[in-house]
């Protein structure tokens, strides 16, 4: 997701509901196919099914409410064969070389399997963090293609991808559908609709089937499900002290539903965020009375929205003074943590490693634990 997009709907973290699911530790095999079994048990986004040469991929829900399902058919390299027929399954060569992405959210999956290098094009690459990515940029091997709203689809097209990688928020995308009809397949990537934080990570297997690395990608993510899951037993019978999370925007207090993405994180670290027992999509909108009331004695505030520091919050609403974890400054946020160009770390990579997320969480709200762990993301905020 590019991150101008990421600043409003992230506000407050603005994901959706998590549900839990049952943790299964099968060991993957290899097929008289020769092709690894793909095994999903967080994401629900995508599915992946072993076939005689190669894959069947669909993409489910890529943006919210989304009714379409999409197929694609992945096969050893034959050369470019581009299906856009009714009810047939676009058919993407295997393991792809060129890649065009449009949201941070992808870098880190390339980063980690080591394929940065077929990226050939994204748009507005100053929000682009990963050090290896920023390298190729700076030597001119990644083209600026403009925003993801207004991508230069000439340029984009030009570069001749294998696939190009789409993020969108609904299903108006007359610039992806130019870019299918140039006969470049569109792949739509939906980790940010995913409910469960361990869901997100598992986006890399889809990477992983694209280039052939399925055995990377499964080992990358079984080692941050690992992590994951040995920080959550850490945390699962410590107090839990109560916390507070977002800001307000135009007159309203935006903060994540319990069963969100963000609420699942902060009760797996042991937090009792005021909102735990909510449900639903999107977020919650309080004004900053009712707020005040239920979070005034709040021992932390977690994620104040875009604010780095508590001047700037001060000079903004002078009502945030009032709450015990501002008085006692423990205001802990995302944005102080930037790459070269300015682009927020955190929407980036916390996707694809929510166990980073987690031990930060775990790390700040309980000191006394002695996490051996030094904050990735987070930050106390600065005067």
């Amino acid at each position: 997701m590019k991150q101008p997009i990421l600043y409003l709907i992230l506000l407050v973290f603005i994901l959706h509901s998590c549900k839990d699911v049952e943790n299964k530790t099968t060991p993957v095999a290899e097929d008289q196919t020769g092709y690894a079994p793909i095994e999903v048990n967080y994401a629900r986004g995508f599915q992946i099914k072993t076939t005689a040469t190669g894959y069947q991929v669909t993409i489910k829900n890529p943006w919210p409410d989304s009714a379409v399902n999409y197929p694609f058919t992945l096969v050893k390299h034959q050369g470019r064969e581009f299906v856009s027929k009714a009810n047939l399954p676009v058919r993407i060569p295997i393991p792809i070389e060129k890649i065009v992405v449009t949201s941070t959210t992808h870098i880190t999956p390339l980063v980690l399997l080591g394929e940065e290098k077929s990226l050939i094009g994204f748009p507005a690459t100053d929000y682009i963090s990963a050090p290896k990515v920023r390298s190729l940029i700076d030597a001119g091997n990644i083209k600026e293609l403009g925003t993801n709203q207004l991508m230069n689809v000439e340029a984009a097209i030009i570069l001749e991808p294998d696939l190009v990688m789409g993020f969108s928020i609904d299903d108006s995308n007359p610039t992806y559908q130019k870019i299918e009809e140039a006969g470049i397949p569109v792949l739509y990537n939906g980790d940010w609709v995913e409910e469960h934080p361990l869901g997100k990570a598992e986006w890399i297997k889809l990477f992983g089937v694209l280039y052939g690395k399925e055995k990377e990608a499964d080992s990358i993510f079984k080692t941050i499900e690992k992590e994951y899951q040995n920080t959550l037993k850490l945390a699962a019978h410590l107090e839990r002290p109560k916390v507070l999370s977002g800001a307000t925007y135009k007159d309203q207090w935006y903060l994540p539903y319990g069963n969100s993405w963000q609420g699942k994180i902060l009760k797996d670290a042991g937090a009792d965020y005021l909102y735990a027992a909510t449900k639903g999509t999107g977020s919650l909108a309080y004004n900053i009375e009712k707020v005040l009331i239920d979070g005034r004695e709040a021992t932390y505030w977690i994620a104040p929205a875009q604010y780095t520091s508590y001047s700037k919050m001060l000079a903004d609403n002078k009502s945030y003074a009032l709450f015990d974890s501002f008085k006692n400054r423990q205001v802990y946020t995302h944005a102080l943590t930037v790459g070269a160009k300015g682009g927020v770390l955190y929407y980036e990579e916390a996707s694809m490693r929510p166990d980073l997320v987690l031990k930060d969480l775990v790390k700040i709200l309980h000191p006394d634990l002695a996490l051996d762990h030094e904050l990735y993301f987070f930050r106390a905020l600065k005067e």
